[in-house]
């Protein structure tokens, strides 16, 4: 829920000399801050932009929302790859309108990042010079036709179960702006479902391309969850600042779970000879992750990572007549002489 003005104590006041008076009381003050941030999130009360907030909270959400917002601009470049080639006008209607979304959703989220006090520009910088990453799944090709299923039915269906916890984020805009980002990415995920169907159930090549899609993208899905709880750097922190609901491997399971009997109903095969129901858990076992795979991405060395970011930047720059005439035209319109005219009008 949104506030009008800051529910947490005043912000202690400086002194002429700028010491900020004594220095017990400056401490109280710090106390009482967090404290009311504690009591704050532990009764699952959103934290808004003009609340108090520690740094260390700050700068969590700013680096996990400017991955995300990055992971979904660049997302858009493997699929627009197919834009051009689909086979019919209607999957190239769908392909448009799901790359249009993404990009949609880039912007609500370099927006809430926004409310936390850092640039768009600066966290587009960030991107380029790569100082912030976007997701690793991202740097993989999209070969065949199929590959765009696959994203559809797997990245995007990682990417809900990521992303539906977020709703409840202790942060307030970071949680609105997900209510509508996960609404669509359903839609994206149930056509990739549709596709692969459609290709599964047709002729013994398309099968083939779909069964090809779903052996490169799988493993890599897994990964977009991070790494082991046991290994990530940030997860325990997120969970207890309710920014994450879920450990990476609590989410990773639940993906595994749902994926088994979808990939069923689709009549393709999951690549894991360790992938089987275990009765006791209540969950399926699956084969250890090449988490050496994964670093080795994270560190620029995946199939696509000079291609994407290098496409970025060329868009980026090539963009910047349109962010020009657009600041021109709102500062046009925001002038004095712009706003008698419309009153006179």
């Amino acid at each position: 829920m949104a506030t009008s003005a800051p529910r947490h104590p005043a912000a202690p006041r400086t002194t002429d000399d700028g010491t900020g008076g004594d220095s017990s009381d400056a401490e109280a003050r710090s106390a009482a801050f967090q404290a009311a941030f504690d009591a704050a999130v532990a009764a699952d009360e959103r934290i808004e932009p003009r609340d108090w907030m520690p740094d260390a909270y700050r700068a969590t959400l700013v680096r996990q929302i400017a991955q995300h917002a990055h992971s979904e601009i660049i997302g858009m470049q493997p699929e627009a790859n197919w834009i051009t080639r689909a086979p019919s006008l209607r999957r190239k209607a769908i392909l448009m309108a799901k790359v249009q979304d993404e990009a949609g959703h880039g912007l609500y989220l370099y927006s809430a990042a926004e409310t936390l006090g850092v640039g768009r520009d600066e966290l587009l910088d960030k991107l380029h010079s790569g100082r912030q990453k976007y997701s690793s799944i991202f740097n993989y090709p999209t070969l065949t036709w199929a590959d765009v299923g696959a994203i559809g039915w797997l990245v995007d269906g990682a990417a809900i179960t990521n992303q539906v916890p977020l709703c409840r984020c202790s942060y307030g805009p970071y949680a609105r702006a997900m209510v509508r980002v996960c609404k669509e990415e359903s839609f994206h995920q149930r056509q990739g479902y549709e596709l692969l169907l459609a290709l599964s159930r047709g002729t013994e090549a398309q099968h083939a391309m779909a069964q090809d899609a779903v052996d490169r993208w799988w493993w890599p899905s897994l990964m977009m969850f991070g790494p082991p709880d046991t290994e990530s750097a940030h997860s325990a922190q997120s969970m207890a600042w309710k920014i994450k609901r879920h450990s990476n491997d609590e989410l990773r399971q639940r993906f595994v779970d749902i994926c088994v009997p979808q990939a069923e109903s689709l009549g393709l095969t999951l690549p894991d000879p360790e992938l089987r129901w275990n009765e006791e858990r209540g969950h399926h076992d699956f084969g250890a992750i090449d988490w050496t795979e994964f670093q080795e991405v994270l560190k620029g060395r995946g199939p696509c990572n000079e291609q994407r970011i290098t496409q970025r930047r060329r868009a980026h720059d090539e963009g910047a007549w349109v962010r020009e005439a657009a600041a021109a035209h709102a500062a046009k319109h925001s002038s004095p002489a712009a706003t008698r005219e419309g009153r006179a009008a």
